[in-house]
């Protein structure tokens, strides 16, 4: 094979191992913390005050809602937020020291001579492994904290489904597709510039999995119907017509079954572009809160979020695996002999690569949610300004901060490792004070009329 084409061959092989590392980089991502406002349990609704007017001190409320059961359970998630990435560490770090990671190779090696049968059947041992191994506190931290404060309708047997079919995703994707194998064979091939072929197969494997999870990932847990309100749903569509965004179908999603929380969404793109609703928002807010909601989602379509968070991420992940690559060499060279393995390319070696991006993604936390916390913000304001709805914002903001038990004044110091999303208490001033239609003064981002 000419050179030229071998090079170009190493490149696409490079592009579907990316997902390695979007693992860790999407649990920095997506994990629910304590403190987001965008997870909330149901409350009803009150009363809304006139539009345009705010007839309470809502900041105080907030504070005054963070009951000491609400700074229990919220403290108490803090505590697991800090100690969970230092958990799975551990449970790399004994996988490896063990020897368990070398014994689960010699036996996908008794599989037979082709790469693909071999890292399918490591795959399976070392998720199997790990999901047990992790399962303590992750029953704790999903299922019984959630129950101890009554914030969960599910059963185990329900909550444990979710769990498998989170892993057997997992193992269809990575392993069955297959991703692992032809990973492998990148990091073999190109031993020198494997973490650069890496970094940029962030790029497809985002943009795939975002097309893919309205259509494949989210039906598997949930009954996605279209919106029954045909009213909300006609105002909903008006305000996508207002941001010019093009008219999609408008689907409710049974969350009621597993959680008394609620959310408002808009995800994918292009043909799985969808706006969604889950019932419990739709039975526990009032529609201008809702539209507020849909307007703040409908800020992160308009301003081009998910395209800015693809090239933010595979920057980020070009700088993972340059300094991955660095480390997992140094640990090898100086463990290899106690891990059963001294290259690379050698499937046994998954355990380390996993570590060592969830060390760095561990450090590099602070500038992941400094950089989501912008985007939020962003569209925060967005929603503030196609709807002009102050008041109703506030309220949402008060009404999810409290429900869900979040404190709406942490320190400085959590906001900066924990808070994807800006406090309540910031939340809220700028739904109050972010008027610059009042004062003839032009929008930062809606440029539409009112």
């Amino acid at each position: 094979m000419p050179a030229r084409a071998r090079n170009r061959s190493r490149f696409v092989v490079g592009l579907v191992v990316a997902w390695v590392a979007c693992g860790a980089v999407a649990q920095a991502q997506t994990a629910d913390p304590p403190v987001s406002t965008d997870t909330v349990t149901a409350a009803p609704p009150p009363t809304p005050p006139a539009a345009g007017s705010a007839t309470r001190d809502y900041l105080a409320e907030a504070r005054a809602r963070f009951t000491p059961e609400s700074r229990a359970y919220n403290d108490t998630k803090t505590l697991i937020r800090f100690v969970e990435p230092f958990y799975g560490i551990l449970i790399g770090l004994g996988i490896l020291f063990s020897g368990l990671s070398a014994r689960m190779r010699d036996i996908a090696h008794q599989m037979g001579p082709h790469r693909y049968v071999r890292v399918l059947v490591y795959l399976t041992l070392y998720s199997l492994l790990g999901f047990a191994l992790g399962f303590p506190l992750a029953w704790y931290n999903g299922f019984a904290i959630e129950h101890q404060y009554g914030l969960s309708n599910q059963t185990f047997w329900s909550w444990l489904r979710e769990e498998g079919i989170g892993l057997v995703v997992g193992l269809v994707f990575f392993g069955v597709v297959p991703l692992i194998a032809l990973a492998y064979t990148a990091i073999e091939k190109s031993p020198r510039r494997w973490w650069l072929w890496l970094g940029l197969g962030t790029i497809p494997v985002i943009i795939i999995g975002t097309l893919i999870q309205p259509l494949v990932i989210d039906p598997l847990t949930n009954k996605f119907t279209p919106l029954r309100n045909q009213h909300l749903k006609q105002q909903i569509l008006q305000l996508a017509e207002k941001a010019d965004i093009p008219g999609r179908n408008v689907y409710e999603v049974d969350k009621s079954t597993q959680t008394k929380k609620f959310n408002a969404y808009v995800n994918g793109f292009g043909t799985s572009q969808r706006i969604v609703l889950w019932d419990t928002t739709l039975q526990g807010m009032s529609e201008d809160e809702i539209l507020y909601v849909m307007g703040h989602e409908m800020g992160h379509y308009k301003l081009g979020h998910i395209w800015k968070g693809i090239a933010f991420f595979s920057l980020l992940s070009l700088v993972l695996f340059f300094i991955g690559a660095r480390l997992m060499r140094r640990a090898t060279d100086r463990f290899g002999d106690r891990w059963g393995f001294h290259e690379l390319h050698d499937v046994a070696s998954l355990p380390l690569l996993s570590l060592v991006l969830s060390v760095i993604v561990l450090f590099t936390q602070p500038m992941i949610y400094a950089h989501t916390r912008g985007v939020e913000t962003e569209a925060d304001i967005y929603g503030l300004e196609i709807t002009r709805a102050n008041d109703a914002a506030a309220r949402a903001f008060v009404k999810l901060g409290s429900q869900n038990k979040s404190n709406p004044e942490p320190s400085e110091f959590v906001k900066i490792w924990l808070y994807s999303h800006p406090p309540d208490g910031e939340r809220i001033r700028r739904a109050l004070s972010y008027k610059p239609w009042t004062e003839a003064k032009p929008n930062r981002f809606f440029t539409g009329g009112p």
